[in-house]
């Protein structure tokens, strides 16, 4: 049956095709993962000691409870390493860019609250709330905020995207990668989702994606 199936001309013509179209899947996804990590060589730091000092740091939102009402984890390190920049100097300035698209959900009023609990004054800290994903921030963040250059906080995956984002739309950006989860089956799950989402980025960017929102500019003082 197997080999039958193997002479008929349309069988194997549909194989070929698939099998080149596979072949082409999996280029196109290297090469933008390639991509992508490339451009944020030398860009990201692990030590507050050693990243340079930015005036603006761009927070990433994320939300502070898991589906299961645990603490999120991610969210929690993003606070704290926000509040250790500021305090040793780091950073002058806090954008915290998020999702605020229900009534009852937003990203960046809790991770103010708490930078604010931590001893962040409130007159550091710059709210977006149309930061419904990395693209968006990061093009909000130059265009409605005026920035040219800044600090990305999140955690090292995210980092090497959102940092990849920001220098292709022609910011001088830094990742400063925060502490991970420390649930194995996350950060193995996290890092899988970047495989594609690294791609989806890379068209974004050739795409020349608009953000969902702009609006008036807002200076950050």
């Amino acid at each position: 049956m197997r080999k039958s199936l193997f002479k008929n001309k349309w069988f194997k013509r549909t194989f070929m095709t698939l099998l080149i179209g596979i072949g082409l899947l999996i280029a196109v996804v290297v090469a933008c993962n390639i991509w992508v990590l490339s451009s944020c060589s030398g860009r990201l730091y692990n030590d507050v000691e050693m990243v340079p000092h930015k005036r603006v740091a761009v927070m990433l939102g994320t939300n502070p409870k898991t589906k299961t009402g645990k603490m999120n984890y991610f969210y929690k390190h993003r606070i704290d390493a926000a509040v250790k920049l500021y305090q040793n100097g780091k950073i002058d300035r806090i954008l915290i860019s998020g999702d605020n698209s229900r009534k009852t959900y937003s990203e960046p009023d809790a991770m103010k609250t708490d930078l604010m609990a931590a001893g962040i004054p409130d007159s550091a800290i710059y709210l977006d709330f149309a930061g419904f994903s990395t693209y968006d921030s990061m093009v909000r963040a130059k265009k409605v905020f005026g920035l040219s250059e800044f600090m990305v906080i999140s955690q090292d995956f995210h980092n090497r995207r959102a940092v990849y984002i920001a220098r292709q739309n022609g910011i001088d950006a830094i990742g400063f990668n925060v502490r991970n989860t420390i649930f194995r089956k996350w950060r193995i799950k996290m890092e899988l989702r970047e495989i594609m989402a690294r791609v989806k980025a890379v068209g974004e960017v050739v795409m020349n994606k608009k953000p969902h929102f702009l609006g008036e500019p807002i200076e950050i003082k």
